[in-house]
Order: structure tokens, then C-alpha cells, then sequence
């Protein structure tokens, strides 16, 4: 057995061990992982390939550059594997997401044999950005296959071959009564492993409270009472009186989505989907479950209870007793995409998918698409506007916005704190950002810089380098007060 299968055992058994899958291969392991793709060892070829398929980051991590490298190398044919074919290279290729492994399929658009492949996986992939001119100007020149993947974004075939929310969908409720924070659901004390969101999630509720049984108060959260409800055989959905007020809604977000939401396909250690039913939901916890995916809700909750089985009818709008037609509890939408976002992935694919939708549409002379939900109109008061509604405005170019009124802010400064530093890192990977487009984006060390542990120590060390390679500033710890 190689050295990497060997250590790699003993990680996925180390992790296994406090209930956890294990983490992503680094860049290292992959280099390892593909000397062995090119000679495998007898009897491990389906476990190497699945490990190449699935447990490496998607966008512009360091392992998915290491990755996009050498399946170009098997689709060009320089570099060559008996368990991936060219082919197959540029459908892997296509599960990426953006970012490397980009340029390499627009490449491909004019290869004889894998044009039709590489038009086939662009056509679904979002985070292009730059690229997008590249494809165009292949069209121009008459390349049938730029000019498919232009019409199939223009068509929004991206968003229209994802499936929509079942007529109606089976839930287990899991409810937690009273206030619940972004604190109980990821306690400052384990911010350390924020990024690790199996790991991190573990702590998910973990100081006892009514109805919610930790495995190790103060350690680890009812995870065994969450195993139980599952087997019941449904998705679990959060339901709380008050959901996600405080600040750490991202984290937050990832660990009700860890335990309650659905793989990513390809993507290791995230999940997306989920719903989240409150009495009341924090405005910035629902924005980040849109983001995420998951479906949030405000409703009456007082009828829900831990471990119900329930029926829920997203387009009727009411939940329902299982085995019964009795409705417990009605609602309405706080904004009718709510459902595009769900059957985007989330509300940034969604902006993003049908920003290249209009591009495409208007790259070809088509007019507006009407296949997204289109947001309701705001009235205008006849009243002035807030300093805040003026500020806000002003970043969207026009004289002011209202509540409710979608706009996209222009960004001109970004600030991210240390105990956010890793998650900030790990969105803007997925994100495949290579260059920030801000003016201003600052990465500062406040909370963790004056007693560090040893993985603040490996982010002090790291993250900079990752912010200034993309145009940004980092401020080193001691370098002044961020906030107290």
C-alpha cells in the first residue's frame, strides 16, 4: 500500500472516531493521488478515482489548480491515465465550478473530438467572468460550439435543467423553543474551526437548554438526538421561535446546513438545500440561508413540534400533519424568488447565473428572459429617504432605494476580521475569485492575534499571502485596534 493511502486511512479513521467525515485532500495529497491515477495499485482503481472525483475543492483553491492542471494534460493528451479518459477529463473538468479550470475548456471549444464536450460542461458553468469575452469572440468567428454554450446561457439551460421543489415534500421537525443565536449555533469558543464545518458543526447546540439533549454539554451537541430523528426517514428541517439572531451567520448557517441540508455533488465537505421555519428569522441569518440555498421561512411555529412529522406544500403555502390533509400552519413568501434561489443553489448563483443570462441575451439581440421570477415592484412612498437609503443608493447609482427594493451595491470597500478569515477565504475560493474587484479589501487580525492557538498561528501565516495575491492589504497582528 502507498504512503498516501496509508496516511490518508488514518485520517478517515481519526476523523471517523469523533463521528465526522474526513477533510479535503490538500495540494500535496493530490500530487500524491495522482502519481497513483497514472500507475494505480491493483484492486484501489474505483477508490483513487472516486477520491480524485469528489474530495477535492471545486474553484481556485491551491488543489483544484493542481487538479484542472492535470485533467488539461489528459484532455489535451500530454499527460495520460488508464482510469481517465479524455473524455471524462473534460466532464470533470465541468464539476469544478469556475475559476482554473476555465480556460482550459474554452481551449477545448476548438479541439476536433472534445469541442462538443467542453461546450456541453461551459454551458452549465456560472463563474466565468473574463471568459466570458474569450467565448464570445470565438462565436464572432463563427466557432459552433462558443456560439452553443452562448445560446444555451441566453436560455438559461444553466438554471431550467436543475429541478424544482417538490409539489410536496415530507419534513422531520427538529425544534429548538425560545431564542436561538448565531452563538448556539457556532460558539465563538470553537471559531478556530469555522472553515471545518463537519467539525465545527459538531458543536452545534451544545450547552443543554429545554428540549435539546448535547452528547457532551459544552463539547459536543445533540447529535445523537439529531441521528435519532433522521431515522425516522425524512429530511430534517430547523424550526425555531426566534432563529439566528447575532452575528456569526455564516458559520452558523453552515452547521443547521451540515446536519440538515444535501450534498454537494463533487464538492467535498458542504452542503447546500435545507429549510429553516421561524417564528421569526434575523434578517442577515435569511439572507445567508438564501445564499446558501436553504429555503427560510416565517410562520407560526406554536404547532410544531420536536420530532413531528410533517408535510410541507411549498407552492400552496401551508404545512400540513403527515398522513392528513389538517393544516397546522400557513405562510407566504418575504420575496417571490425565493423558490429561483432554491433551484439556483442559492441566491449568489442565482445573480450570478442571471446576470450571464442577460449578457448572453444581449450579446445574441434577444430580448429580456422571462424564465426567472421577477421581484415585485416597490412603491414609492412619496417620502425622502434615510442617510442609509441615500448611502445605499448611491452605490447603486441611483438616489436612494426602499425597503424591500432589490438593488446590486457596487463595492468599494471590504473589510474581513480574523475569526472570519478562513470562511472569507473558503467563499471566495468557491467564488473562483482570482482578483478582487473592490478598490479596498482588507483582511485584519483582532480577536485571535494576543493569545493565538496553533491553527490562529497557521492563519496568521497563510491567510495574507492568500489576500495580497488577489490585490488586497492585510494588516498583521499588533498592527493596531480593529474594534474593541
Amino acid at each position: 500500500m502507498s504512503n498516501f493511502l496509508q496516511t490518508y486511512y488514518e485520517h478517515v479513521a481519526e476523523r471517523a472516531a469523533i463521528g465526522i467525515v474526513p477533510k479535503a485532500l490538500d495540494a500535496q495529497q493530490t500530487v500524491q493521488l495522482i502519481e497513483l491515477l497514472q500507475s494505480p495499485i491493483a484492486s484501489k482503481e474505483s477508490e483513487l478515482l472516486e477520491l480524485f472525483e469528489t474530495r477535492i475543492p471545486a474553484g481556485v483553491d491551491d488543489t483544484a489548480k493542481v487538479k484542472a492542471e492535470f485533467l488539461t494534460g489528459l484532455a489535451n493528451g500530454s499527460i495520460t491515465s488508464p482510469l481517465i479518459s479524455p473524455e471524462h477529463a473534460v466532464k470533470l473538468l465541468g464539476t469544478m465550478s469556475g475559476g482554473y479550470n476555465v480556460t482550459p475548456l474554452v481551449d477545448l471549444l476548438d479541439h476536433a473530438q472534445l469541442a462538443p464536450l467542453a461546450a456541453k460542461v461551459l454551458s452549465h458553468t456560472l463563474l466565468i467572468f473574463d471568459s466570458f469575452k474569450d467565448i464570445t469572440a470565438k462565436a464572432k468567428q463563427g466557432n459552433p460550439h462558443a456560439q452553443q454554450v452562448l445560446q444555451s446561457w441566453a436560455d438559461a439551460e444553466w438554471f431550467t435543467s436543475r429541478p424544482t421543489l417538490a409539489e410536496k415534500i415530507t419534513l422531520t421537525v427538529f425544534k429548538v423553543l425560545d431564542e436561538t443565536n448565531t452563538d448556539d449555533l457556532s460558539p465563538a469558543q470553537d471559531a478556530w474551526c469555522r472553515s471545518d464545518i463537519p467539525l465545527h458543526a459538531n458543536a452545534m447546540l451544545k450547552m443543554k437548554r429545554e428540549g435539546i439533549e448535547p452528547d457532551q454539554e459544552g463539547v459536543v451537541g445533540p447529535l445523537k438526538q439529531l441521528a435519532a430523528l433522521k431515522e425516522k426517514g425524512f429530511p430534517l428541517v430547523y424550526v425555531g421561535d426566534v432563529v439566528g439572531t447575532g452575528s456569526s451567520r455564516k458559520s452558523a448557517a453552515n452547521s443547521v446546513l451540515w446536519h440538515m441540508g444535501t450534498d454537494i455533488p463533487y464538492i467535498p465537505n458542504k452542503r447546500t438545500g435545507g429549510f429553516v421555519l421561524g417564528g421569526k428569522i434575523a434578517p442577515i441569518f435569511f439572507n445567508t440561508a438564501e445564499d446558501s440555498g436553504a429555503l427560510p421561512i416565517e410562520l407560526d411555529v406554536t404547532k410544531l413540534n420536536m420530532g413531528d412529522v410533517i408535510y410541507f406544500y411549498p407552492y400552496a403555502g401551508k404545512v400540513c400533519k403527515h398522513n392528513s390533509d389538517e393544516v397546522i400552519t400557513t405562510f407566504s413568501y418575504k420575496t417571490n424568488v425565493l423558490l429561483d434561489e432554491v433551484r439556483a443553489g442559492g441566491r449568489i448563483p442565482l445573480i450570478i447565473g442571471r446576470s450571464l443570462t442577460t449578457k448572453a441575451r444581449a450579446e445574441l439581440g434577444l430580448p429580456e428572459s422571462d424564465v426567472f421570477a421577477k421581484l415585485a415592484e416597490v412603491a414609492d412612498s412619496g417620502k425622502g429617504y434615510t442617510l442609509a437609503q441615500k448611502m445605499v443608493g448611491k452605490a447603486c447609482g441611483v438616489k436612494g432605494v426602499r425597503a424591500g427594493q432589490y438593488c446590486e451595491p457596487a463595492m468599494t470597500s471590504v473589510g474581513s476580521q480574523d475569526t472570519t478569515g478562513t470562511m472569507t477565504r473558503d467563499e471566495l475560493k468557491d467564488l473562483a475569485c482570482l482578483r478582487f474587484s473592490a478598490p479596498l479589501v482588507m483582511q485584519s487580525f483582532c480577536h485571535t492575534a494576543p493569545y493565538p492557538k496553533p491553527s490562529d498561528v497557521v492563519t496568521h501565516q497563510t491567510l495574507p499571502e492568500f489576500i495580497t495575491s488577489r490585490g488586497g492589504i492585510t494588516l498583521r497582528p499588533g498592527d493596531g485596534v480593529i474594534h474593541y
